[in-house]
């Protein structure tokens, strides 16, 4: 092993963590000791240092906390649908954080914990932004999650937002381009127009639906239907097009004081899709938030 070896890469080379991100996950929640100490991320190991990993000893991934509200818009065997409250963080980042959906969920649907393939989000079978709120589909065992999974790479899982974008769109959009991630902030995404990176993999294809409802103001109210599920695509694809999400500073959408720090109107407000459990079509719809609905009542005035 070469001098300096950075602590994360020397667990994934030596098999003590199966990948890059498990090994920030166990560094993160202190179960990493070299000499007796623990580490932080970015620190190095040296040849002779004995390093070991408490792979068990801070218990379940998931803890339940069951102070925060769970609405449930629809449930059955496989899976729920629950609405997901703006600001709310879909998963935790590390084992001590409890201020989180899934732990919510956890709370009241323990099995939902042992669903997914990883440990700290559970059975979330798909994500939505801090930022943005709505309809959340958990899977509520092992085999619903791989066949949810696969049906939302398949595009079987049709979701249906609703934004408030800036500027007046007249016609509907089909916004194809790929979308990677921004090279030196990790906060962003970027939109990638030339086809030699596309083929190399540095950007995801993508594509989007957009379709205007009403002029509100100065903006247009559209349904959004992604296509695919990259990272941030809806606001990236918008931002792109000249229409950013409004509240969406990130990526040049216009602030409103309306709208808390970190939200923006974007809103997942319908899922159609066939129940794992019983092969029946499932339509649910989680209603426009009561923060979205003062923001088109002020708009009109």
């Amino acid at each position: 092993m070469a001098s300096g070896e950075r602590l994360d890469r020397f667990l994934v080379r030596t098999g003590l963590a199966a990948s890059r991100r498990q090994a920030r996950e166990l560094i993160a929640n202190s179960l990493v000791r070299v000499n007796g100490r623990v580490l932080h991320k970015g620190e190095t190991v040296a040849p002779n240092d004995r390093v070991d990993v408490e792979q068990t000893s801070k218990g379940p991934a998931l803890k339940p906390n069951p102070e925060i509200p769970v609405v449930v818009l629809f449930q059955d065997p496989s899976m729920l649908i629950v609405d997901k409250p703006t600001l709310l963080p879909c998963h935790p980042i590390r084992r001590d954080e409890r201020t989180t959906l899934i732990n919510a969920v956890v709370a009241r649907f323990p099995e939902t914990a042992d669903a997914g393939d990883k440990p700290l989000e559970g059975g979330l079978v798909h994500r939505l932004d801090n930022g943005t709120s709505g309809a959340l589909i958990i899977a509520r065992n092992p085999d619903s999650f791989a066949w949810l999974r696969g049906a939302i790479r398949g595009g079987r899982i049709e979701r249906e937002y609703l934004a408030l974008i800036s500027g007046e769109a007249r016609e509907p959009m089909e916004l194809t381009a790929a979308i990677a991630h921004h090279p030196k902030n990790h906060r962003k995404m970027v939109i990638v127009h030339e086809a030699a990176a596309q083929t190399r993999g540095a950007a995801r294809p993508a594509s989007t639906i957009v379709e205007p409802i009403r002029h509100v103001g100065s903006c247009t109210l559209v349904r959004v239907k992604p296509k695919s599920g990259a990272r941030h695509q809806i606001r990236v694809h918008l931002a792109d097009a000249g229409f950013p999400l409004v509240g969406d500073e990130l990526y040049g959408g216009p602030p409103l004081a309306e709208l808390k720090p970190g939200r923006f109107f974007l809103h997942l407000s319908r899922i159609r899709m066939q129940s794992p459990a019983t092969g029946d079509r499932v339509s649910v719809e989680a209603p426009l938030p009561g923060d979205l609905l003062d923001v088109l009542t002020n708009l009109e005035r």
